[in-house]
Parts: structure tokens; C-alpha cells; sequence
């Protein structure tokens, strides 16, 4: 594994490169969650990065500008700059790679901003697996409100009754820190702003879309792009990762199943 900075030198990003350890000719460009889903799914792609390598498949991962190791701040995360940034992680990959296929992985927001990265006609991914994609940007927003709200009462031996009156009352309680990231006004409007319409495929590739059954934004949103006569399948996928939630008992750092599924998703 290889530490790095990379980009323009006004837009640095850290990544770090998993070089195939046997021939191969697949590579994989892994666009991680937000936040605390990043934290939380941290291990499991760094576990997915280092089997893939063992099988002859190059990885990279990267942080986003403003998250991670990556320069920036909190406040400096955007839709657009992101977008930029699986591009620019892209260029990285294929030029350390050559004319090995790319294929990226992108999980909740990740997977929101492969579709966009996509779009941009800048890259050639040859396939894109999205993993629980973000299609509901309110829905998504609100869940992590009230799982911000959960885990400030946790954490407090007396919880403050006022959180859940804010959180019921006031749309624009806990958007400014969510989990202990910052979140700048415009993201916050993005958030808002996204749902199924503003996501469209291209034919350019094939796509894996791997939602939980119970998402069923995600689930139409994959059916109405396969309405769409795109390249795109829709598979059910449970998996004991609880996004937002520390491990216990119930919810695995690195599931089996969903390395399992990854694994096999990229070898297909």
C-alpha cells in the first residue's frame, strides 16, 4: 500500500494505492461514503482493498477535498468539487494502471457522486457498482439529523429534551454539524435539492446497483434507469453494516457478505 498526494496543486488529494501483487487486468477506484459512514465502512474497504490486490486487481482509495487526510475543511465539501475529485482520482489510477479496465465502487454518497463523476463524459469506468446509493437527498438529510440527535443523547448522562423539539420544529437543526462533520450551507442545499430526476445513467457502462430491499428509492431509481433501456442491473442486497452506527453485536465492521458480494462483483 502506497501513500499519496495527487491533483492539481490547488486541489491536492491523499489516496492510497494498492498495487496488484499478480498479473491482472482490472483495476478499482473506490468512492467512499460521508462522514461517519465513511468512518464506519473505513476498515471494510481497506480489507476489500488489500484482497483485491492479493488477486492481481490495483485499488485505489482517496479522500474527497475537505474530508480525510486530504487538505481542506470541513465546510469545503460541494457536490461539484467532489465530483471533480473521483475524475481527478480516476486520471491517478489510469495513469499509474495503463490500459488495465476501471471499475469503480462507490458506496451512499460515493455512489451519488459516481453517477455525477460519470456523467461528466471525463472518464471511462468500464463498469460502476453502487452500493446503497444516496437518491433521496432530503430523506438521507434527515436520517442523519435524527441519527445525530440519537447519538448526542447517548452520549449525555442527562439528554437535553430541546434536541427533539429542534429536530421536529426547525429543518435547519443539526445541518451544521452532522455527527461531527461540518456541513457548509451549499452542500446542505444540494442535499436538499437531490433526488431520482437529477441522477440519470449513460449507456457508456455496465452498472451493478446493490440496495438494500427496503430502500425503495434506491430500488426505483435503478428500475426506472433500466426503464430507460440503460445497461443497468438491480440487485437486493441485506448486509449486517449499520451505516451510522458503531459495531456491536448486530452490526459487523467488515461483513462477510458484503466483501463477498464486492469481490465478486469486481471478478464478474
Amino acid at each position: 500500500m502506497t501513500p499519496m498526494m495527487f491533483g492539481p496543486a490547488s486541489r491536492q488529494l491523499f489516496g492510497l494505492y494498492h498495487p496488484p501483487q499478480r498479473e491482472g487486468r482490472l483495476a478499482v477506484l473506490i468512492c467512499s461514503p460521508f462522514g461517519q459512514e465513511a468512518v464506519r465502512s473505513h476498515r471494510l474497504f481497506r480489507v476489500l482493498a488489500d484482497r483485491l490486490a492479493m488477486s492481481g486487481t490495483a485499488v485505489l482509495r482517496f479522500d474527497y477535498f475537505g474530508t480525510g487526510d486530504s487538505p481542506g475543511d470541513d465546510t469545503d465539501g460541494e457536490f461539484e468539487g467532489w465530483r471533480r475529485d473521483v475524475n481527478t482520482a480516476h486520471e491517478e489510477l489510469r495513469r499509474r494502471v495503463g490500459e488495465r479496465n476501471i471499475l469503480w465502487i462507490g458506496a451512499r454518497l460515493g455512489a451519488t457522486l459516481a453517477v455525477l463523476a460519470a456523467k461528466s463524459g471525463r472518464c471511462d469506468p468500464s463498469k460502476l457498482v453502487l452500493w446503497d446509493p444516496v437518491v433521496d437527498g432530503p430523506r438521507y438529510l434527515q436520517a442523519l439529523r435524527a441519527g445525530h440527535v440519537e447519538a448526542l443523547e447517548h452520549s449525555y448522562c442527562i439528554p437535553d429534551p430541546d434536541w427533539r423539539r429542534q429536530l421536529a420544529r426547525n429543518p435547519d437543526a443539526f445541518t451544521d454539524d452532522l455527527f461531527g462533520f461540518g456541513v457548509a450551507p451549499v452542500l446542505r442545499q444540494q442535499l436538499r435539492s437531490l433526488d431520482a430526476q437529477t441522477l440519470q445513467l449513460t449507456a457508456l457502462h455496465d452498472t451493478v446497483v446493490l440496495a438494500d430491499p427496503e430502500d425503495q428509492p434506491a430500488q426505483a431509481w435503478g428500475r426506472a434507469q433500466a426503464a430507460r433501456q440503460m445497461p443497468v442491473t438491480v440487485s437486493p442486497f441485506r448486509h449486517p453494516l449499520i451505516w451510522t452506527s458503531d459495531p456491536h453485536p448486530n452490526n459487523a465492521m467488515v461483513p462477510p457478505e458484503a466483501l463477498q458480494c464486492l469481490i465478486a462483483q469486481v471478478h464478474e
